[in-house]
């Protein structure tokens, strides 16, 4: 048996690793790269040949461990390469991962219609080259007829020799930590790959769960060197806010936010504090359709959420819905509450600040020191969204730069990550002495490295950060 790591190996994005038991393949997730610009990508596919650097239609299954488009945005691309075989996820993974990448394609096209577009009206110009990572809906529709929706805590066999259980790890809707038992020359051995780890008491979302002993433990290292700042509950975090920026202030929230997960912890806290807390009647927008789209996937599967949020599902009706509650789909929509003068909460994606519609609400309200933007989760070096934590006095906005005026604040309380506390207490299931190794995946690697040391220090002594490509027999 062979594991190899094709993706999120000393990086945070790309997951996607290859076990090999004998000659059946199996993919476990299948996500996009977002740690290379688009140059080191079209690079790094031309030594290929392929957006894959292996054979597409030799892959016989792959496991998606949840929905966000690092850990499935190529999955249309490897059936687009030859991939035949079934994507096995749970429901709300499919269904969440539908609205994802068809907002994937969507992007795609209109790209290509951008450069198609210029490249006409100047003439002589051809088209640029279409990036090989990019599909269309075609592709997304091939790939999402041919996922295998299955059950929490069920046993399923994919092949004679392999056997997978999918188990709750938070983080997400539908995130499973995915549990595989391989027999192989009639010994039986055992892995887990952790996807991403959840934290306790996460609006929505049940607590990570913890899998059986194992042999080999892939686990995810986001947080693995830093902790959650904001002991707070949600609610009192958000209120918080909301009572400082809105109420004592007549002034304006706004909230970049995921789409797919983060949103709906938002609205659903907002909800709470309407009826539980007596919350101001101050209106809320919901600027995005695709978190339209997720909010409806996760009323579909209320059973699957905490008690919680199941207790407040039965005792007031709506999870998300709430009287001052307006979606925003149309453009014209998103653009003309700029005009709304009454204090409100406008939420909208993306959560870095990098591209969506958000951008126009920070253009549209930096200058204003009645506004403030509330930054709600990580942003990566160099997003939008880090400046504004790094307090840049100036920033520029699709080329236009602009006086930092409005305030500018952040809470963690909405992380969907556990952190490095939480990791640990997930690879402390296992028992050191009959753990073979332990791989660091998608993080940064340096917050590798430091968890590496924290899980030495626990007494784990095999853990291993491995490279892009390399391969372990075990």
């Amino acid at each position: 048996m062979k594991l190899t790591f094709w993706g999120a190996a000393r990086q945070v994005t790309g997951s996607m690793y290859l076990l090999e038991v004998d000659d059946y393949r199996i993919l476990i997730d299948c996500g996009s790269d977002f740690d290379r610009d688009e140059k080191e990508k079209d690079l790094l596919y031309q030594q290929q040949k392929s957006v894959f650097p292996f054979d597409a239609s030799l892959i016989n299954t792959v496991l998606l461990t949840h929905a966000h488009i690092d850990h499935s945005g190529n999955i249309p691309n490897l059936f687009k390469e030859g991939f035949e075989g079934r994507v096995v996820c749970t429901d709300p993974t499919y269904g969440l991962t539908a609205l994802l990448l068809k907002d994937a394609a969507m992007l795609h096209q209109k790209r290509l219609n951008t450069q198609n577009t210029t490249a006409s009206r100047k003439r002589g110009r051809k088209a640029k080259v279409v990036p090989k990572d990019f599909f269309l809906e075609k592709q997304v529709n091939e790939a999402l007829d041919n996922f295998v929706p299955v059950a929490f805590g069920q046993r399923y066999r994919i092949a004679d020799h392999v056997a997978v259980t999918y188990i709750p790890a938070g983080h997400l809707l539908g995130a499973a930590h995915i549990y595989i038992e391989v027999w192989e020359n009639g010994e039986k051995k055992t892995l887990c790959f952790s996807g991403d780890i959840g934290r306790k008491d996460y609006p929505l979302l049940v607590d990570p769960q913890p899998v059986p002993q194992v042999d080999y433990l892939i686990c995810e290292s986001t947080y693995g060197n830093r902790l959650h700042e904001d002991k707070r509950k949600p609610e009192e975090a958000l209120a918080d806010v909301i009572n400082r920026t809105c109420v004592e202030i007549p002034g304006r929230l706004i909230i970049p936010s995921f789409s797919v997960g983060r949103t709906q912890a938002l609205l659903y806290t907002l909800n709470r504090l309407y009826v539980e807390h007596n919350l101001p009647p101050i209106k809320v927008f919901s600027d995005s359709p695709l978190a339209y789209g997720s909010t409806k996937v996760y009323q579909k599967h209320v059973r699957l959420m905490n008690k919680e949020a199941r207790v407040f599902k039965e005792d007031n009706d709506m999870l998300f819905d709430f009287e001052n509650l307006i979606y925003l789909e149309s453009t014209d929509a998103s653009r003309a509450i700029s005009n709304y003068n009454e204090p409100c909460i406008i939420i909208s994606s993306s959560g870095m600040v990098q591209g969506g519609r958000v951008e126009q609400h920070v253009a549209a309200n930096i200058g204003n020191p009645y506004a403030t933007i509330l930054m709600i989760g990580y942003a990566s070096e160099g997003t939008l969204g880090w400046r504004l934590l790094n307090g840049q006095d100036n920033i520029t906005i699709k080329g236009k730069k602009m006086p930092v005026l409005a305030n500018i604040e952040k809470i963690d309380v909405f992380s969907g990550h556990g952190d490095r506390d939480d990791l640990l207490t997930f690879v402390k299931n296992q028992d050191a002495s009959r753990l073979k190794k332990v791989f660091l995946v998608h993080g940064e690697h340096q917050s590798m490295m430091d968890f590496q040391g924290t899980l030495h220090t626990s007494g784990y002594q095999e853990v291993v950060i491995p490279e892009r490509g390399q391969t372990f027999e075990l």
